[in-house]
């Protein structure tokens, strides 16, 4: 864990793996930072060059007042620039996912394909989820404990909960909020249906803050995409159920490598 300077300033990052390409790039949540991708990390650095970002604000990330959704993709394309990749696979969980979508339609020669986890295009109670998101933000301990368990499918793993309550509550308000408006108030209907490089949608069967049907809305919208859905998970796939999770990108990224 630590930090790349950019063109855009200091991006707290995370990495594993020496050198081997294509790349992927892990995008996180608007209650996570980088270190939600730690089982990724430790899987796909074994192959291939691995890569956790904090946005803006986040973590090891310095802070950017008044940030957006599209800052948050610049600053995922400058630390590629600053990590000397050129193009990677972008895997974007929740917020990461709208980031994601943001940084194929700032860059999308950089994406060489996209992983859209537990995530949408438009979400039809964003404004209510961004208005009670703001109003508990002022504290960030009570926020976690509050949404933990609606988070995570039931019943959830003990250390994951905690980990999750810990994560959250060690964010700066400040930048939650920021964070809170890039993903909930996001349109990017238009730009996803100008996505043409190969997509994998994936989603928890027990998804509550985003459930299926808005990852079934996204599958439709993008051509030739794949839809996963993950049993026994909620929307944090990729800590819930890890295992799946990782087998089911990394048959997709090989897919897409091999097919060329």
């Amino acid at each position: 864990m630590g930090n790349v300077q950019t063109a855009l300033g200091t991006i707290g990052l995370a990495h594993d793996g020496a050198g081997a390409e294509p790349a992927i790039l892990f995008l996180h949540g608007v209650g996570s930072t980088k270190r939600v991708w730690q089982p990724q990390l430790d899987h796909f650095g074994q192959s291939r060059r691995a890569i956790a970002i904090d946005y803006p604000g986040y973590g090891d990330s310095a802070f950017v007042a008044g940030a957006t959704r599209d800052d948050y993709a610049q600053a995922a394309v400058a630390a590629l620039d600053a990590m000397g990749v050129d193009r990677a696979h972008i895997c974007g969980l929740s917020l990461g996912g709208v980031v994601a979508i943001a940084m194929h339609a700032l860059a999308p020669e950089r994406c060489l394909s996209l992983i859209l986890a537990d995530t949408f295009a438009v979400h039809p109670d964003g404004q209510g989820i961004y208005d009670r998101s703001v109003a508990a933000s002022h504290d960030m301990r009570s926020l976690a404990e509050g949404r933990a368990d609606f988070l995570l499918a039931q019943p959830a793993d003990p250390s994951v909960r905690a980990e999750v309550i810990e994560t959250m509550a060690g964010i700066d308000p400040a930048a939650y909020r920021i964070g809170a408006e890039a993903v909930w108030l996001a349109d990017q209907r238009e730009r996803v249906a100008k996505i043409r490089v190969p997509t994998l949608v994936i989603c928890g069967e027990d998804d509550k803050p985003t459930p299926p049907q808005l990852s079934e809305d996204l599958h439709a919208m993008i051509p030739g995409s794949r839809l996963a859905l993950i049993p026994d998970a909620g929307h944090l796939t990729n800590i819930e159920q890890p295992k799946i999770f990782n087998r089911l990108v990394a048959d997709f990224v090989e897919d897409v490598e091999t097919r060329g």
